[in-house]
């Protein structure tokens, strides 16, 4: 998903109040729990992009919905609400989730294989991109068999890609020049 710079300003807004006002696990709670709920029903996203439904009764499902949240996190849905941007709630809440991530030094790595890889080439793979950042690896796995072989690390706009299929695409393009 795409996250809107409007989205990702929201975010940060309400990390640096979460940080400020000392609640920010209960509020990464919150969002956290808001980005799982949005994505599992389509129905709740298409009510906020909606504008055929008034904001009060938008308001009021939210809060049914989300009755457990945090005072600052409540806060801050209604002032979204308010503002006409209920439709950025669910990427608000994955933008938090990134941003909090960078703001606890935690960089997230994809890698991915064709087959599962052992524990000791894992580890080296891992030790390999731990040298090259500041920060703490968070390592997300992936099988696809389309790679032949070998396998290609993601962290952030940076891709490695050590996979079969890729030097195989390399060598056909060379060949065909």
């Amino acid at each position: 998903m795409k996250i809107s710079k409007s989205a990702s300003r929201y975010a940060q807004a309400l990390l640096d109040l979460a940080i400020e006002q000392n609640k920010l696990d209960a509020v990464a709670a919150d969002m956290k729990y808001m980005a799982t709920v949005c994505a599992e029903n389509p129905e709740l996203e298409l009510m906020l992009q909606s504008p055929v439904v008034k904001a009060d009764k938008k308001l009021s499902v939210l809060n049914a919905i989300f009755d457990q949240f945090d005072q600052l996190t409540n806060l801050f849905v209604d002032l979204i609400v308010k503002n006409g941007r209920e439709a950025y709630l669910s990427q608000i809440a994955s933008s938090f989730d990134v941003l909090l991530k960078a703001h606890q030094g935690i960089v997230p790595v994809t890698l991915i294989s064709a087959q599962k890889l052992d524990d000791k080439v894992k580890k080296e793979i891992v030790s390999k991109v731990q040298a090259s950042i500041t920060g703490t690896v968070e390592l997300t796995e992936k099988i696809d068999a389309d790679l032949i072989g070998g396998f290609i690390v993601r962290m952030g706009d940076t891709q490695i890609d050590a996979s079969v299929a890729s030097q195989i695409n390399k060598l056909k393009q060379r060949l065909t020049r």
